[in-house]
């Protein structure tokens, strides 16, 4: 489902980027989620910070809660609510949803801005 904040291009490059993690992997459900990463590049793309966080337990108003408290602009995710989309995006966090791939390969599609909702990253 393409939702309004989706278009190609209409976002500048990332400054903060949060993703949901299930092992290596973009978690499949944003409120079921207990790892987190979370990058913060510059404005040339080079990396200022990364850091990976493990939540004591899964709680999307805690999620929602810690985007906001580390002003995060993006955030990449599989299946994800349409209260927490609407909320997020309401508060000018771009979610990219419905993405499935190694976490690695979701953030440099979403440095090169190539990222969409719906993304699948296929085998080479």
């Amino acid at each position: 489902m393409k939702r309004k904040n989706s278009k190609p291009g209409s976002i500048a490059k990332p400054r903060k980027i949060m993703v949901v993690l299930h092992e290596d992997d973009v978690a499949p459900r944003f409120d079921l989620a207990l790892g987190l990463f979370i990058a913060e590049f510059a404005p040339d793309g080079s990396k200022i910070m990364e850091k990976t966080l493990v939540l004591p337990h899964p709680s999307a108003e805690d999620l929602c809660r810690l985007i906001l408290t580390e002003k995060i602009t993006v955030l990449i995710c599989g299946g994800i609510e349409q209260e927490y989309y609407d909320y997020l995006t309401w508060k000018d966090v771009r979610v990219v949803d419905s993405v499935i791939g190694d976490y690695q390969w979701a953030i440099r599609r979403c440095l090169e801005t190539h990222l969409q909702p719906g993304d699948i990253q296929r085998p080479a």
